[in-house]
């Protein structure tokens, strides 16, 4: 689907707030209430818009403390990756997972109350991943930037 700039109007505003009223997103976009509905809906069904979700505050849900976990495999065949990856599907606290080119095989995101918490995590999840060599815990000493928008340009 080709954007054109009301599209990325109408996606910018939804970022701020998904919960926007058509009218309200109508008047901010510069449409009338029945085109931007339109355009919103064919936005969703063709996968531009995938779901619309509450943006939460992990440390009010217990998940205040992010850590990166770099993952090494003991080898990159597709039983191995794809026993791994079936694996992180399965752990809430993972809530990023990527395939890395470079260093790394795996880099994940694992959120935790704390450090005990993730201690936890570790000992009764990541420790047990399947094909896994070896784990490398980074832990970042402050969030300077966390952004779920994507640049729409």
């Amino acid at each position: 689907m080709k954007l054109d700039e009301i599209d990325r109007r109408i996606l910018r505003a939804l970022q701020r707030d998904a919960r926007i009223q058509n009218v309200d997103l109508a008047r901010a976009v510069g449409l009338t209430p029945s085109p931007c509905l339109r355009r919103v809906r064919l936005l969703e069904q063709a996968g531009v818009i995938r779901r619309y979700v509450a943006v939460l505050d992990p440390a009010q849900v217990g998940a205040g403390l992010s850590l990166f976990v770099r993952v090494w495999l003991k080898a990159q065949d597709v039983e191995t990756i794809d026993s791994f990856i079936a694996a992180v599907e399965r752990i809430p606290e993972i809530v990023d997972c990527y395939i890395m080119l470079g260093d790394c095989d795996f880099l994940l995101r694992v959120v935790a109350a704390d450090l005990d918490d993730y201690r936890r995590i570790q000992a009764a999840h990541l420790g047990r991943l399947p094909g896994v060599q070896n784990l490398k815990t980074e832990v970042p000493s402050q969030t300077v930037k966390q952004s779920h928008a994507l640049p729409l340009r």
